[in-house]
């Protein structure tokens, strides 16, 4: 709650008259369009995710970065393109999460971007498995007005989190935490917020009190205990809890699985914000990670252009219509 607290007053007082009414007109013709069931856009994208690289120094079973199983190019975010992009979008932009895929503090100017986008009053975050958290790029950190951080760490034994985390060492993990928050607290600032991330799987469910002790003995801002995305989630699979509070999916009666949300023709995202690949082409949400449904390309074209050209149009004409037809939505917690 206190965290909740701090993080809304911060993203608050980045807020503008032109950022507020642009994120008005985003809802309102939202909910427009649900009522009426055809796409009606105002306003222009308030949140941004852009990928600083798609390298990753671990091998996690289910993502892309992990299995090293792109089909589409890989590299990493040019600092020129990052700029020309927070410059087209500073004025409407209120939250720039510097995350897609991949790990982003193994490219060498993520921290330089961070600040940039800071320096134009954008609140940014990230996400990060927390093995770079040495000294120096903790007070690089610290210095880069980053907001808030995410830390995945899916185990609290080396033995259970190295199951998910494959080549993950989380002795340097936790020490990373520790460093940031001992390094913040010596310079009295409030930010990053530390965000403890864990995928509840059922390798790991039963560590969850041990967990939370840590977890408070740290003092991190929040935990967040989140439900793991599985490929194919059809069959069943071992990542699935047996408490399935934490499942994104539920037994079917037949051997198989399905989703517990009933996918529904509508989605916010599509309406709030967008998703930038490490070379500039924008895809709908976080769930293409393949890059399939490129909507356009920074490197040739604005964001505002993008946004409201005939590719979007249509991708949200299709959502509201009968969305379980975009692969994408089909395993989509949304």
């Amino acid at each position: 709650m206190k965290n909740n607290l701090v993080t809304a007053v911060c993203f608050l007082r980045f807020l503008t008259f032109r950022k507020t009414w642009n994120y008005a007109l985003l809802a309102i013709s939202f909910q427009i369009s649900r009522v009426f069931g055809r796409p009606i856009l105002w306003g222009k994208p308030t949140t941004l995710s852009i990928e600083p690289t798609t390298s990753c120094n671990l091998r996690c079973p289910e993502c892309p970065s992990g299995l090293r199983d792109f089909s589409r190019p890989t590299g990493l975010l040019q600092e020129q393109l990052f700029k020309k992009t927070i410059d087209e979008v500073q004025g409407h932009l209120t939250w720039l999460h510097l995350y897609f895929q991949g790990e982003p503090f193994l490219n060498p100017r993520f921290l330089e971007m961070v600040a940039y986008a800071n320096s134009k009053r954008i609140f940014t975050s990230t996400s990060t498995n927390a093995h770079y958290l040495q000294e120096k790029q903790v007070a690089e950190v610290l210095e880069s007005g980053l907001k808030q951080l995410i830390v995945s760490m899916d185990g609290i034994t080396q033995d259970i989190y190295e199951k998910y985390r494959i080549g993950g060492n989380l002795g340097k993990v936790q020490n990373g935490i520790k460093l940031l928050l001992a390094e913040r607290k010596k310079s009295r600032q409030n930010f990053p917020r530390v965000v403890l991330q864990f995928l509840v799987t059922g390798q790991n469910e039963h560590q969850l009190p041990e967990l939370k002790r840590w977890a408070k003995e740290m003092e991190v801002d929040e935990l967040q205990l989140k439900t793991t995305q599985i490929y194919d989630f059809e069959n069943g699979s071992e990542l699935i809890p047996s408490d399935l509070g934490y499942s994104r999916y539920v037994p079917e009666g037949n051997g198989k699985w399905k989703l517990k949300k009933r996918l529904e023709n509508k989605c916010w995202r599509m309406w709030q914000g967008a998703v930038s690949t490490w070379d500039g082409k924008i895809v709908p949400c976080c769930f293409d990670k393949d890059a399939k449904f490129v909507m356009g390309e920074l490197k040739a074209q604005s964001l505002e252009s993008i946004w409201s050209s005939l590719p979007y149009h249509n991708f949200r004409k299709q959502l509201l219509s009968d969305r379980s037809q975009i692969e994408i939505c089909r395993n989509c917690t949304e």
